[in-house]
């Protein structure tokens, strides 16, 4: 049964004020592969292992946190907050020497993944815009 009202996949209400940080991170984890997955078959019609190769430059710590600069100047101040929560979230499972890229990319995702929670699916699709224009990055 499709409810075509929903804003999800499933169309299970989950309100992300109700999520710790570290939820929301694993939701914007996934929500921001798929993003980078859609966009590159968009982009290429390479074979599938090239395209994964992609797709890990893209979802490395080092490439989330540099969309991150691109994107913090557009953020209303709501999404500031969550992407804060999310940066400085601390967990023990983070890697042994944590680095500034790795706690700016759980804060990016973070912020994915309360948006998608929340039904932004445009306001995604824009934030997503300031990270496929730079090609370097793809590398």
């Amino acid at each position: 049964m499709e409810n075509s009202n929903s804003h999800n996949l499933l169309g299970i209400e989950c309100d992300p004020k109700r999520c710790g940080s570290d939820v929301l991170a694993f939701v914007g984890d996934g929500v921001f592969g798929l993003l980078v997955r859609e966009y590159l078959a968009s982009q290429s019609n390479a074979h599938a292992s090239e395209q994964h190769s992609r797709a890990v430059s893209m979802v490395r710590c080092e490439a989330q946190a540099e969309y991150m600069k691109r994107i913090l100047p557009h953020l209303t101040d709501e999404e500031e907050g969550v992407f804060r929560r999310g940066r400085n979230y601390h967990t023990s499972h983070s890697p042994r020497k944590s680095s500034a890229a790795y706690h700016t990319a759980t804060g990016l995702e973070a912020l994915f993944g309360y948006l998608y929670l929340s039904g932004s699916i445009n306001r995604i699709r824009e934030l997503f815009e300031y990270c496929k224009d730079d090609a370097a990055l793809l590398q």
